[in-house]
């Protein structure tokens, strides 16, 4: 018999069902989760349900609610990806920077060039 304590990973176990991988669509570490605005059963949820509701309540990415769960990666990604099967939370790539600069932009960096 080992002298480790297999609590942590029975714990683990638990929280997953023995899941390693979410279920749907995959997402990575940089992927934004925000809660679904609307209500649900807090007592029906386990207490790393909770803490993700609370903390994705402003968008967050899949690493920064790892840390706040203080879990693994892959257990945390099992864990959102049950939440968005419930559509508790929504899991969006976030989007390339190219895509978030305004047009408007671009035309005032070219008529500075042209200008130089």
């Amino acid at each position: 018999m080992s002298g480790g304590d297999p609590g942590p990973l029975i714990r683990l176990f638990g929280l997953t069902g023995g899941r390693a991988r979410p279920q749907g669509e995959s997402f990575d570490l940089v992927a934004i989760v925000t809660t679904v605005s609307g209500s649900f059963e807090a007592a029906e949820l386990i207490p790393e349900h909770r803490t993700v509701l609370s903390v994705c309540r402003t968008p967050t990415p899949v690493a920064d609610v790892a840390v706040h769960l203080e879990l693994p990666l892959n257990i945390t990604r099992v864990i959102l990806g049950d939440l968005r099967r419930e559509g508790l939370v929504t899991i969006e790539r976030p989007r390339p920077v190219a895509q978030t600069i305004d047009e408007r932009i671009y035309r005032e960096v070219l008529h500075g060039l042209r200008s130089l």
